[in-house]
């Protein structure tokens, strides 16, 4: 029973890795599915049998719109898939080229196709960046306290002048100094 549930989730996992394999390597074929989309300012098509108009004010072509829109959506893409496939520590990290190019995508689509790269933007990454930073940066300290074997929890009984700061005889006598030491600078710690 258990021999089959294994097969199963293999021949799944090998189904799914197979289906984003094949859409990597034909995704130059459907990068370039813009140029169908005709050099018009207004294009009138059907998709599902529904009736649909764009029109690109900006541009003055839908050609343009769509290869900015493509342009900026494959990389977007990418990103998810290498998002959701990645195995290491830093996975986090790409969420914010994630967000960057889903924002791009919303600016060019909502403020009637525009195309510039605004430093203003930045203002709205600003606190995701920063608060995937200290996610990152947590995550950083806790694999390397366990690569390197370091109880954080020592630093707590500590004070910067390597004084003990537990009251308990015991401990005090565990620890107590055997050598002289004159030096009254505050032990480095890092």
């Amino acid at each position: 029973m258990q021999q089959k549930k294994l097969t199963q989730q293999r021949s799944k996992s090998l189904l799914a890795g197979s289906l984003i394999a094949a859409f990597i390597v034909a995704s130059p074929y459907f990068f370039y599915l813009y140029e169908g989309v005709p050099d018009i300012e207004v294009w009138n098509f059907s998709f599902l049998g529904i009736e649909l108009s764009y029109s690109s004010r900006f541009y003055e072509s839908a050609n343009v719109a769509a290869w900015i829109i493509f342009g900026k959506a494959f990389p977007l893409i990418f990103l998810i898939i290498w998002f959701f496939t990645c195995k290491h520590w830093w996975y986090h990290s790409l969420l914010i080229p994630i967000f960057m190019y889903g924002y791009q995508i919303y600016g060019t689509i909502a403020d009637d196709m525009r195309f510039k790269d605004n430093t203003f933007d930045i203002i709205y990454l600003g606190p995701l960046i920063f608060i995937a930073l200290i996610f990152l940066y947590t995550i950083r300290m806790k694999i390397f306290d366990r690569i390197h074997n370091i109880d954080l929890s020592e630093l707590e009984r500590v004070t910067l002048k390597g004084e003990i700061k537990d009251e308990d005889e015991k401990s005090k006598k565990l620890y107590s100094d055997s050598y002289d030491d004159d030096d009254e600078e505050p032990l480095f710690m890092g």
